[in-house]
């Protein structure tokens, strides 16, 4: 059933919907409340429709606040208010609301009930969906509930991929579930592309917009297409202080048998002797090893969509690979799967890209890695072979079901330094420039060793007698594993893993599809009962 407030023309002024302020003196730190009046000032007409009751959540580009509303048959009804920061590009904020009426309100995708706009405020009106944080339940989530939540979710993304929408930022917080009632939402469709045959028409139009040149440094510059000032001043100082060297097309490219040099020396004057030039059809000295030379560093910034949490990000992304499409949805969903199987969220955490790679190699493989990079034109160069993991292994260790760590069977590996290079089409990049290179091997290094750090933080620690470190004590380790008996987690299918190990194809052109993964054996019982239930969000 279709719910609107009253509004605002059959309201008088007496009878507006005013703030309850006793109600937040007494709830609210005072920093919501003025959050919570700086919105009634910017945008007038939610004081005549809605009584903001909190502030439930805020991101970068926006914040979300509850308000309750009259309905025109007397009941109040609660709704999620989104506020969209002012220097959002208007097409993005157009793109935003035209995916969620086209494709919203079903299919586990949140609808939309209005918009108010003032001025360069504007605030997207939402039904109010109450839901639990992935973070707060995972410890006690069973393994049928972890089944329904993957299952939905591909089904919300088998929706979107129908319609051309890559949502780009697939993650717990952006799929809301309702323990209680089995409901799911995915919301947020601020950072959404359109594939090159998107339903969607305004997301043409953002990809024309989109394809500006502009440096991509960090995350500021995911919002709009037009970058910060900042950025753009960070970028003139680059081009000020290095030539662009002449582009080249990496399937020409071949070893150079030329003896490396060192970087051109300063004159007394100051100024700079000439670049030692590169012969056509040959590479650079840098070329697959884990160094950048001068040459590299003069190229221009490899040009390409990054937008996204930092640990839900598919290899195509980190590697900066240009054509992305709705695979890298389905890979942020198996991270998601790999979370929940393992009960450790986040499993990733890196501080940039080339790290969040170095742990992606830590699990799938870096002889995996490089081969998939090869199939999407970029090549990964890595120091140290990392082995793929055996993902039941990896996930049951993680739970405790298996010998931990400390013993013998260490299923991440304590890595040496571990540097990686990224070439790629017309340019070869290594992390941050603007590090030096002893702190480039450092990070790289604490890239792998941070992902053990992360995935086993939470697991017994040795108390140096190998005899009763084998999983938690005695008595904890019975305790945990007959509570997860009782979940389902041990009888866990492999159909599982096989699951995860195709959403986790490093490699976009192979990975399995949301409607694939639809029909997987996991999901055979669930796809023929759910075919009669539809949900209105």
């Amino acid at each position: 059933m279709e719910l609107s407030p009253v509004s605002a023309e059959s309201i008088s002024r007496n009878e507006s919907v005013k703030p309850d302020r006793s109600h937040r003196k007494s709830k609210l730190s005072r920093d919501v409340e003025i959050d919570i009046e700086s919105l009634y000032k910017a945008v007038p007409q939610l004081a005549k429709v809605f009584r903001i009751i909190d502030k439930i959540g805020e991101g970068t580009f926006s914040s979300v606040y509850l308000g309750e509303a009259q309905m025109r048959d007397g009941r109040k009804e609660m709704f999620a208010l989104k506020h969209l920061i002012p220097t959002s590009h208007p097409t993005r904020i157009a793109a935003e609301l035209q995916c969620l009426t086209v494709v919203g309100g079903r299919e586990n995708v949140m609808g939309v009930t209005y918009c108010f706009r003032k001025e360069d405020h504007v605030v997207i009106v939402m039904p109010y969906m109450e839901h639990q944080a992935i973070v707060d339940i995972i410890g006690s989530l069973s393994f049928e509930e972890v089944r329904l939540y993957i299952y939905h979710l591909l089904k919300a993304l088998r929706h979107i991929h129908q319609f051309g929408i890559i949502h780009r930022d697939i993650k717990p917080n952006n799929f809301l579930y309702n323990r209680n009632s089995k409901m799911f939402a995915l919301v947020d469709f601020g950072l959404a592309q359109g594939t090159a045959d998107t339903q969607v028409e305004l997301l043409k139009d953002l990809m024309g917009l989109c394809k500006m040149t502009r440096p991509v440094f960090g995350e500021r510059s995911l919002n709009s297409c037009t970058p910060a000032p900042s950025i753009t001043k960070q970028a003139a100082i680059r081009t000020e202080l290095v030539k662009p060297a002449k582009s080249q097309d990496p399937a020409a490219r071949r070893y150079s048998s030329a003896p490396r040099t060192s970087l051109p020396a300063r004159t007394q004057s100051g100024s700079q002797k000439p670049q030692r030039t590169v012969q056509q059809g040959l590479t650079c000295n840098c070329y697959t090893t884990d160094r950048v030379c001068n040459i590299c560093m003069s190229r221009k910034q490899q040009v390409a969509p990054r937008a996204g949490t930092p640990g839900f990000r598919a290899p195509e992304v980190l590697t900066k690979c240009p054509n992305q499409g709705t695979a890298i949805d389905v890979w942020s969903a198996g991270v998601i799967l790999l979370s929940l199987l393992s009960g450790r969220y986040p499993f990733f955490k890196a501080s940039d890209d080339l790290i969040a790679l170095s742990q992606i190699m830590t699990i799938r493989g870096s002889r995996e890695t490089i081969q998939a990079a090869k199939a999407f034109g970029k090549m990964v160069v890595c120091s140290r072979e990392l082995p793929r993991q055996d993902l039941r292994t990896l996930c049951e260790t993680l739970r405790g079901r298996r010998p931990s760590p400390d013993d013998e069977a260490t299923p991440i590996p304590k890595t040496d330094k571990c540097a990686i290079t990224i070439t790629g089409c017309k340019i070869q990049d290594e992390t941050p420039t603007h590090h030096p290179p002893e702190e480039t091997l450092k990070q790289c290094k604490d890239g792998a060793e941070e992902a053990s750090l992360s995935l086993t933080k939470t697991l017994p620690k040795s108390s140096g007698n190998k005899k009763n470190s084998s999983c938690l004590t005695k008595h904890n380790s019975e305790t945990k594993c007959e509570e997860e008996d009782e979940r389902g987690w041990d009888a866990v299918p492999d159909a599982a893993y096989h699951l995860l190990d195709r959403l986790l194809d490093l490699n976009p052109a192979t990975r399995i599809t949301a409607a694939e993964a639809l029909k997987h054996p996991l999901f055979r019982d669930l796809e023929a009962t759910d075919g009669h239930r539809t949900q209105t969000l």
